[in-house]
């Protein structure tokens, strides 16, 4: 049957567009704008000091040829592709913001922020990459309470104890319905499309509680509807797909397409533009909200971690809770952190599960669409 959308203009095909309406909404109230790159960023302290955070990492292979005119072919295509839209002038999120947020997760972007920082104000944050030990929630506190300073003076703002405690909350609080909506997907059949599940990640990243709580309301309420009505996005049979790795959009999401096009269901987005940045609560009431803010960040289980343990144990989380009949690493060419890495996910899947897996290494061109496709259906043949 057909399925109404969930928002009032239908699926996110372009769930970058909704964004750009709510950052254009909020430079026309006269907010500043900072951008961010990678789910590191504090988005509560950012929102503490009534500033708004845009992504900038880009998932269009369109810029990348001015890219490389500066930057080696060989690198990672969501930095040349950021990097792209840049130079060229045509990425209206770095247009908008006033300083940039950058973090030392990766050698390609490290290097990037070096070029970008002659452009505009760029505050770079010493990411430690051994989240488990003291000394790394220690010194990420500091980088932390170093970026309020610079944030302070930037925009001639500050933010107290209590207003980034306030924030904190809030953020539980959203992500709390975000996870909520997630649950939709974890149905069998499920109810929720991942162009859906892209369009509430997109918009509720840089949105505070009080501009979603309604829009996430209102779509729970919708969500009920489907389910009373046996509405759903899939066949019962279609395979279900959790889709781990390297941060999807744009132009990456032609894998979902291509499990879509050979019969299966996407169920789970793990990466950070899907699930991660909304998993893991703050601490609350702790005395010290930059600690808090601190020790939940270095939860997540990015590649640049060592070791990255806390993936494993957040797959298995994933793989209980959305219950899916085969995994996907989507790995961009030229990410080694997440190519090394997948050898141990492979491994933890098939042994730790007993499930089909599969490593996918691409970039943003269609030129292996159909290899895909034929990879992808010979992968659910296995579980048929």
């Amino acid at each position: 049957m057909d399925i109404p959308p969930l928002m009032k203009d239908g699926y996110a095909g372009e769930p970058s567009k909704r964004v750009l309406n709510y950052m254009q909404g909020h430079k026309q109230k006269g907010d500043p704008i900072v951008g961010i790159y990678c789910g590191y960023a504090p988005i509560e302290l950012i929102q503490a000091l009534g500033l708004v955070p845009a992504v900038l990492c880009a998932f269009s292979r369109v810029p990348i040829a001015a890219a490389e005119t500066v930057l080696p072919a060989n690198l990672c295509p969501l930095i040349k592709s950021s990097y792209g839209f840049i130079i060229e002038g045509t990425c209206p999120f770095y247009a908008m913001s006033q300083a940039v947020i950058a973090e030392t997760t990766c050698d390609g972007k490290k290097k990037m922020f070096e070029l970008i920082a002659e452009i505009k104000p760029t505050h770079v944050m010493d990411l430690p990459q051994m989240p488990d030990q003291q000394e790394a929630q220690r010194h990420w506190k500091q980088m932390i309470l170093e970026l309020q300073g610079f944030l302070e003076k930037s925009f001639d703002r500050h933010a107290d104890s209590g207003q980034i405690e306030a924030a904190l909350q809030a953020s539980n609080r959203k992500n709390v319905l975000v996870q909520k909506i997630f649950d939709y997907a974890a149905l069998t059949p499920s109810v929720l499309h991942w162009k859906e599940m892209y369009d509430v990640c997109f918009l509720a990243l840089p949105s505070t509680y009080e501009e979603m709580r309604p829009i996430l309301e209102d779509l729970l309420q919708k969500l009920e509807r489907r389910v009373q009505e046996g509405a759903y996005v899939a066949p019962a049979v279609a395979p279900r797909v959790l889709v781990t790795g390297c941060p999807i959009g744009g132009d990456a999401t032609k894998i979902f397409n291509v499990i879509e096009a050979v019969g299966g269901v996407v169920v789970a987005p793990d990466s950070c533009t899907g699930l991660k940045p909304f998993m893991n609560l703050f601490a609350e009431n702790t005395g010290d909200p930059v600690g808090a803010l601190a020790a939940r960040y270095l939860k997540l289980p990015c590649a640049c971690m060592t070791p990255n343990d806390g993936r494993l144990s957040h797959l298995t989380a994933l793989i209980e809770r959305f219950k899916p009949d085969v995994v996907i690493d989507f790995v961009l060419q030229a990410c080694h952190g997440y190519n090394v890495e997948s050898y141990k996910v492979g491994k933890h899947v098939q042994e730790n599960h007993g499930m089909p897996f599969m490593k996918v290494e691409t970039d943003y061109s269609d030129g292996d669409t159909e290899q895909l496709k034929t990879r992808i259906e010979a992968l659910f043949e296995r579980i048929r």
